[in-house]
């Protein structure tokens, strides 16, 4: 399973990404905005995405709106400080399958991804 993780801040990815090596999973992509993220998802085969909302270049409401018009099945999980009830639902309108406020847990990231796709542990 390849996932791709994108937020600005590399501390968010190394989080998310020692959550998600521990769970078994060790094909994960990186990317520092929305931009280099439509590139990857382009390039690779990716199964599962969690985005940031505010990025630098491309932001993760602009990346949604992206990886829709290629792709409608992907899901898209948005990891974000953007809890507000309209943002929510304009990321919903956009195409989000689900949301994860930060902070975040590594037990609500795993919660998050087992909605999406088989988690083993």
């Amino acid at each position: 399973m390849n996932i791709l993780l994108v937020d600005d801040s590399s501390t968010t990815r190394l989080i998310a990404k020692k959550t998600l090596s521990s769970l078994g999973y060790d094909s994960i992509f990186e990317a520092p905005d929305g931009a280099a993220a439509l590139r990857t998802f382009t390039e690779k085969p990716i199964d599962v995405i969690f985005t940031d909302w505010n990025m630098p270049i491309m932001n993760g409401l602009e990346l949604l709106r992206q990886i829709r018009a290629i792709d409608q099945n992907v899901p898209v999980i948005m990891i974000t400080t953007e809890g507000s009830r309209a943002k929510v639902l304009e990321a919903i309108q956009n195409g989000v399958n689900d949301y994860l406020v930060k902070p975040f847990t590594p037990q609500a990231l795993k919660e998050k991804l087992s909605k999406w796709v088989h988690v083993n542990s």
